[in-house]
């Protein structure tokens, strides 16, 4: 097995391994990582030696920050064409594991963020640990959450997606249990033996352990108050109406965001509960990341927060105000190339 492989595919007795492996870039994502994954899980579905697949990160900070973003950015700044051909691979893949025909288990341990999101938390097995943090942070970069994200925070418990998702909030491992984006609450230091024990074809609930009360728990009554509100100019309102410490500080969050994706955000995570299927919210959002791609937002976005670094978002338009509805609508049409179409 070569090690300076970007991701690292092993069978280790009965378990498919997979590790995304490029530690210094936080194990972000590129197309051809997607492409390798992909072949792994299509390869052991159908092999009768493999009982369960694992998936992980190298490095001690994490699973996967999501995707390379500054690829994005360098490509939207082109044009676009490689962010939907990247869209095209992961999408996908992230429906795939979703009805994966053999336990995928997932470990969530560190930082697991954005596209890291979508190759766990749609997994039936998800261990989070007390050094995880899991958040789909794409309103700080002038995104949309994407991978399926849009559904897991549509159905979080109250308005917690909603303060998530327009936030861009981490949870710890005991908000993921408790949002529903995990599942198992695992010591770190215990997660040597538990790969070891599903090599052995051993259960892995012995290692589990009930998660810590989740701090976001704890705030449900004003963040469902605040967040039921129909418009970001209306939870604004409310938020800065709490009096609240964390409710202020939620609103300064939102002030910082680009109002077109704060809005786009809104609209997607409503129209989300609605929809039958993750395959149905992966097309929405296939749709939203597309146009993305063509607006101003997204590139100004990755320049301040990841190539300039001078955290000073430029935003058009840079009012709420100024973004009308046709806005908004434009980010739920057919984009060039056609629809996604994973939910025919």
């Amino acid at each position: 097995m070569d090690t300076q492989q970007d991701v690292l595919v092993e069978r280790v007795g009965r378990l498919g391994r997979i590790t995304l492996n490029r530690p210094r870039a936080l194990n972000s994502l590129t197309h051809a990582m997607l492409e390798t994954v992909r072949a792994a899980l299509d390869a052991w579905a159908e092999d009768p030696e493999v009982a369960a697949v694992l998936l992980a990160g190298a490095g001690e900070r994490g699973l996967c920050a999501g995707a390379d973003i500054r690829a994005i950015h360098d490509d939207a700044k082109l044009g676009g064409a490689g962010g939907r051909a990247f869209f095209r691979v992961e999408y996908p893949l992230n429906e795939l594991i979703s009805r994966y025909p053999k336990p995928y288990v997932v470990l969530m341990d560190g930082i697991t963020m954005g596209g890291g999101v979508g190759l766990s938390a749609h997994a039936a097995v998800r261990v989070v640990t007390e050094r995880s943090a899991v958040a789909m942070p794409e309103t700080r970069i002038g995104l949309v959450p994407d991978v399926g994200g849009s559904r897991l925070l549509a159905l979080a418990p109250g308005e917690l997606g909603t303060h998530l998702a327009l936030t861009a909030a981490t949870m710890t491992g005991a908000d993921a249990v408790y949002c529903g984006f995990a599942d198992h609450y695992v010591r770190s230091a215990a997660l040597p033996a538990l790969t070891a024990a599903l090599a052995a074809g051993e259960p892995i609930t012995p290692f589990a352990e009930p998660a810590p009360p989740s701090e976001l728990a704890e705030q449900r009554e004003w963040i469902d108050h605040c967040y039921a509100a129909d418009t970001v100019e209306e939870i604004l309102a409310r938020l800065e109406a709490t009096g609240l410490p964390a409710a202020k500080d939620a609103a300064e969050q939102l002030h910082a965001k680009s109002p077109t994706m704060l809005k786009v955000t809104l609209a997607a995570l409503r129209r989300a509960r609605a929809l039958p299927s993750l395959a149905a919210a992966l097309d929405q959002e296939y749709r939203i990341s597309c146009a993305a791609l063509a607006h101003h937002d997204l590139v100004e976005g990755i320049r301040a927060q990841v190539v300039d670094k001078d955290r000073n978002p430029q935003w058009r338009p840079a009012a709420l105000a100024e973004v009308t509805a046709a806005d908004v609508e434009r980010f739920f049409a057919v984009p060039e190339g056609g629809d996604l179409r994973l939910s025919r």
